[in-house]
């Protein structure tokens, strides 16, 4: 073995260990968002005209709006009362989280502390072929975007190269690991205490459940809408990183904190430009092995019902 490849190595094993470190560090905060990602949604807005309104509990994750008329506050319009949205089978509407600390308060209570680390192996198993299959996927597509651009006479074709190769390199690499994505998704939202209550016993009881009832197709459910999610997070990630790094002086031997600077912005601007589709795909991962399970999109519910409200 070459020392590029033992250096490779030790570096692919350091990150393993630190990012499953910080994944177990952080995994109650992320079961949290993800709770509060596929609990049910209710909106109601409040009209003095209108009578208090209670909707039948929907059995499936499909948009269930009422619409009362409104002669006399919005003429020739109909106003949504309620929408319902079930995501996960086990929080029903009336035991839907208030927000992140009632989230954050009856997680323990409800469902044990360890609880908090529910889907946790499944994200730390995924980081590994995640990060080899990125970087050996971006290194090639870096040359098919990349080859013969130059960094400083040609900014914008050699930001757009890195957005391209970056995009594409989450892509392809999400084709592999999806599925241990699907698992951790649906291990975390289950709220079950124990035993009989809990959806999946495991990682692998999770995969072959869901294989038996709907097959490879309802692992891979809200693929399409995660391709596009990491099509946007990795061109932002690698794009903006890479350009920005590439762009300095001296990148080899640039202060740690404007590194710091560099990364954390990168991070959040990624995170936030990517956060819709990652809520909608989540909600779709919920839908497998259900009989009528299916997500309509928001796009198209919008063009059906064109909402209005007071």
């Amino acid at each position: 073995m070459t020392d590029a490849a033992i250096s490779f190595m030790k570096d692919f094993l350091a990150g393993g260990v630190a990012a499953a470190i910080s994944k177990t560090a952080v995994a109650p905060i992320e079961r949290v968002k993800l709770l509060l990602q596929v609990a049910p949604r209710r909106c109601r807005p409040e009209h003095p005209l209108f009578p208090a309104f209670e909707p039948k509990r929907a059995t499936k994750l499909d948009f269930q709006p009422q619409f009362c008329a409104c002669p006399a506050a919005c003429p020739g319009k109909r106003l949504l009362l309620t929408q319902v949205q079930h995501a996960s089978m086990q929080i029903t509407a009336d035991k839907q989280y208030k927000g992140i600390m009632d989230c954050v308060v009856r997680i323990p209570r409800e469902q044990g502390f360890l609880s908090f680390w529910r889907g946790n192996l499944a994200n730390v198993i995924r980081y590994f072929p995640t990060q080899a299959l990125n970087f050996a996927f971006k290194d090639k597509y870096k040359q098919i975007f990349l080859g013969g651009v130059d960094k400083r006479t040609q900014f914008w074709r050699y930001f757009a190269g890195n957005l391209a190769s970056g995009g594409a390199a989450g892509a392809t690499s999400l084709c592999f690991v999806y599925p241990l994505d699907f698992a951790r998704t649906r291990l975390a939202a289950d709220v079950g205490k124990a035993g009989a209550e809990r959806e999946f016993k495991g990682l692998g009881d999770c995969l072959v459940k869901i294989f038996k009832s709907d097959g490879l197709r309802g692992l891979y459910q809200g693929f399409n809408v995660s391709v596009q999610g990491i099509i946007i997070y990795r061109a932002a990630y690698f794009g903006i990183y890479d350009t920005a790094k590439g762009m300095l002086p001296d990148p080899k031997n640039t202060h740690i904190l404007i590194s710091w600077m560099i990364a954390q912005s990168v991070t959040a601007v990624a995170g936030l430009t990517s956060y819709p589709f990652d809520t909608v795909r989540r909600r779709m991962m919920m839908q497998s092995g259900r009989k009528g399970g299916k997500y309509q999109s928001r796009s198209r519910e919008h063009r059906k019902h064109s909402w209005r409200f007071c």
